[in-house]
């Protein structure tokens, strides 16, 4: 795992470089989702491909830029799958983004999840590594170094909720609306990585991604985005679920499969649950 680590290091290195000097305009690919892909999207998913090809315990890769999978070494251990750089059209607005890495072992898949990582490009460069802990690593002087361990107190102060309102089911609306009124404040960037870190960081809340009308599946993909950040959040001391079920209970058929999905605190969650037993 160790090499892992380092290597996902490198790369944060290396995307911080080019987040700070490269062109961010639209290019002429589209991604697997069939969105045109900025410039900063491939070349930071280049920057981890090149990485992750040199370390021998990788078997396969997977990146939300690209429709399949790679194979490297058929008799490695593990297999990662990965988001170069999420929530990549803030940049130019100069707003945090971040890395996303599930860490499997033998075979994709919830069950087979070992680890799991995201970094943060803001102000400051950290990494969030979970293993049998959550640990908290700041970018310093070219390397990362540790800064604590963390855990989620039982009940937050931050609300998350994604996804368009117009396209959310009443009953979630409510659910929302409700934690605003107990004094929970507002934290929507349009990036998963820097909302979930505030909430890790600041002790607790909701992070909420329904349902929707246009999305009934969910927008976040499982192995890249939905599992790496339920493994992350429960080692923390809080919880992940699509409404009703644990997120890491679910299987996936195509990497590139979706979820709906809330991660919180334990408090939040149970709320959810609450609701969504009522109405779904």
């Amino acid at each position: 795992m160790r090499e892992i680590f380092d290597a996902i290091a490198r790369c944060a290195i290396r995307i911080k470089d080019a987040i700070d000097v490269k062109d961010i305009g639209y290019s002429q690919q589209e991604n697997s989702s069939g969105e045109t892909q900025l410039q900063l999207d491939i070349q930071c998913d280049m920057i981890i491909e090149e990485e992750f090809s040199r370390v021998e315990c990788i078997n396969t890769i997977a990146s939300e830029e690209k429709v399949h999978e790679e194979v490297f070494r058929k008799n490695a251990k593990y297999f990662i799958a990965y988001d170069p750089l999420d929530g990549s059209s803030l940049v130019d607005v100069n707003l945090s983004v971040g890395s996303i890495f599930g860490i499997y072992e033998n075979a994709f898949g919830a069950e087979n999840m070992v680890a799991s990582c995201y970094v943060v490009y803001g102000p400051r460069v950290e990494m969030v590594f979970a293993e049998n802990k959550t640990k908290l690593y700041l970018l310093q002087a070219g390397e990362f170094e540790f800064v604590k361990e963390i855990r989620l107190n039982e009940r937050g102060k931050l609300n998350a909720p994604g996804g368009t309102q117009q396209n959310w089911a009443p009953y979630h609306k409510k659910l929302v609306d409700s934690f605003f009124e107990e004094g929970y404040r507002l934290r929507y960037s349009g990036g998963m990585v820097p909302d979930l870190h505030q909430i890790l960081l600041k002790g607790g809340g909701l992070f909420s991604y329904p349902a929707t009308s246009d999305k009934p599946d969910g927008k976040l993909r499982r192995l890249f985005e939905v599992f790496p950040f339920a493994f992350i959040y429960e080692k923390s001391g809080g919880g992940a679920i699509d409404g009703k079920d644990n997120l890491m209970t679910l299987g996936y058929s195509h990497i590139h499969d979706t979820a709906v999905c809330f991660f919180g605190s334990n408090y939040e969650i149970a709320r959810v649950k609450e609701v969504y037993a009522r109405n779904c």
